[in-house]
């Protein structure tokens, strides 16, 4: 490789953008009355992909939730703190995964037989399609604080309503729920406390 072809360095991000990922962003629950355009959506899905995977599996699936005839779809299967908030945040999106997520690895991975993997193994597919369907969750956060917006994942809610409401005939299972939008900062609490490094980390 010649010099002119050598890849420069990475960068770190500065203090601006990792406030806006992490140091200063905020989980909301109360929210502005301003739309997510669909685009937006799609530009969160097309961010949120790119995050690794184990073997590209890819098992997440995503259904967001913006009408009024979906939230009111939605709304039963919430727990009561979080009906409200979730009434009112202009998306909330399901964050589910795929069971059969082995059936696109020949597409996905295909420069090995993968899908032998996991046929077969239910086990083995269950936690790999939730170990990774959480991680593209987390993926979405990210992404979405990236695109300017604000989130307000949560539980509370009824998983097996939720796939008989929204996913009904699929393998989809849903693992949480995540409010988007843009927050309204003047609900916002005082941050909780984070622990030091010390109490959860160490270098060996």
């Amino acid at each position: 490789m010649s010099d002119s072809e050598t890849p420069l360095p990475k960068l770190a991000l500065d203090e601006a953008a990792l406030d806006q990922l992490f140091h200063t962003a905020r989980t909301h629950n109360a929210w502005l009355d301003k739309e997510v355009p669909d685009a937006l959506l799609r530009e969160l899905v097309g961010i949120l992909k790119m995050g690794p995977t184990s073997a590209n599996t890819l098992p997440a699936r995503f259904v967001f939730v913006k009408s009024k005839e979906a939230k009111e779809k939605l709304k039963p299967h919430l727990s009561k703190g979080n009906q409200e908030k979730t009434m009112q945040a202009p998306v909330c999106a399901i964050i589910a995964h795929d069971l059969e997520f082995y059936e696109r690895l020949p597409e996905q991975f295909p420069h090995t037989d993968a899908k032998s993997w996991f046929e077969g193994k239910p086990e083995k597919i269950k936690e790999t399609a939730f170990r990774n369907g959480t991680l593209q969750g987390a993926y979405l956060i990210i992404g979405a604080r990236a695109l300017g917006l604000d989130c307000g994942p949560m539980s509370g809610f009824d998983a097996d309503g939720v796939d008989e409401a929204f996913f009904a005939g699929t393998p989809y299972k849903a693992n949480f729920l995540c409010n988007i939008g843009y927050g309204d900062d003047s609900e916002l609490m005082p941050r909780s406390p984070r622990p030091d490094f010390d109490d959860i980390a160490k270098i060996v």
